[in-house]
């Protein structure tokens, strides 16, 4: 079993309310889930009104799938804000 991690800050800088900020963050963590379907939730900065920090895993069977699956989730969330300070990491568990 391996799995596959992803983290990644998002820049907000036209967010001026933190209702706001969670609208943006909500709504791209349930594309991420439904297209990809991956794990993903906001990890870090919840107080900060400009910057948010996700997380996402997947399960796999392979190290690549896992990695190449996290890319395109990169890829996708870079359509959709500025993001910052990329780490994807997998892990194999036997």
């Amino acid at each position: 079993m391996v799995v596959s991690m992803i983290q990644f800050i998002l820049e907000l800088p036209e967010t001026t309310s933190i209702k706001e900020k969670r609208k943006i963050v909500v709504s791209l963590k349930e594309k991420l889930r439904v297209k990809f379907r991956i794990s993903c939730a906001e990890v870090d900065l919840q107080d900060s009104l400009q910057w948010a920090q996700l997380g996402g895993a997947l399960v796999s069977n392979s190290r690549e799938h896992g990695e190449l699956v996290l890319q395109k989730v990169l890829a996708f969330a870079e359509g959709q804000c500025r993001v910052r300070d990329v780490q994807i990491h997998s892990e194999v568990f036997e």
